[in-house]
């Protein structure tokens, strides 16, 4: 065989292993936002039409590949963040941010599972986790200081809120539209606004650590198998 024929060989299977890959990353998206990320890796591989040993070679963990699948997504929430933060106005900003947040969480399962729980191991989730904490900190900070927001809020009660609210939304879009988390988040975001008829938050708060400690309780959503598709991975 020739120097250029190796190369030729060379260069075609690092093609396949680029197809392979964007193959599986797809599949994996398709499959995470309609079961959640407990959904069997092996329906992942037959989805992309490839075996169990590409999908491994590729992604070693669930971890490797939830990370690689959800790291634009990601991404683009943290910049909803950003643009939340520079809004000079702090309620406006905080409604916002919610509901960009939302209009995800109600329509992709594998993002709501990782915006409303901890997940070991994936990388990125922390970086989003610690941003989207420091959003709401400072935008509810400047809403107190604005007067838009009540004294005694504090971040782990939003964000302990917004959990238990977005573990529900994918249901309630099932069951009614994917529009319906607006009802009930505006319910949630007039519970945040000073009013002299509210009454003042039972003690005690939650702390930082006892917040983490129910979103790891949490978990994922179950996933939604077809029959003979397969066991969790």
């Amino acid at each position: 065989m020739t120097v250029g024929s190796n190369d030729e060989t060379t260069t075609g299977r690092r093609r396949d292993a680029r197809r392979n890959r964007e193959l599986l990353l797809e599949a994996a998206h398709k499959v995470f936002t309609e079961q959640g990320l407990e959904a069997p890796l092996d329906v992942i591989a037959r989805r992309a039409e490839v075996g169990n040993a590409t999908l491994y070679r590729h992604f070693p963990s669930r971890a490797a590949l939830v990370d690689a699948v959800f790291r634009d997504p990601l991404t683009d929430t943290m910049a909803a963040g950003e643009r939340a933060r520079a809004e000079p106005d702090a309620w406006t900003g905080l409604t916002g941010y919610l509901r960009a947040v939302f209009a995800v969480l109600a329509t992709d399962r594998g993002a709501n599972d990782l915006m409303t729980t901890h997940l070991e191991g994936v990388d990125s989730l922390r970086t989003v986790h610690t941003h989207n904490r420091e959003t709401v900190e400072l935008l509810l900070h400047r809403g107190r200081e604005q007067g838009s927001i009540r004294a005694d809020v504090t971040p782990e009660d939003v964000l302990f809120a917004l959990a238990a609210l977005g573990r529900a939304v994918p249901s309630l879009a099932t069951a009614v539209t994917t529009e319906a988390w607006h009802r009930p988040l505006a319910l949630l975001l007039d519970g945040l606004r000073p009013s002299p008829l509210a009454a003042p938050l039972p003690e005690p708060t939650l702390t930082s650590d006892q917040l983490g400690d129910v979103l790891r309780g949490l978990g994922p959503h179950r996933s939604s198998r077809a029959p003979g598709e397969g066991s969790a991975s």
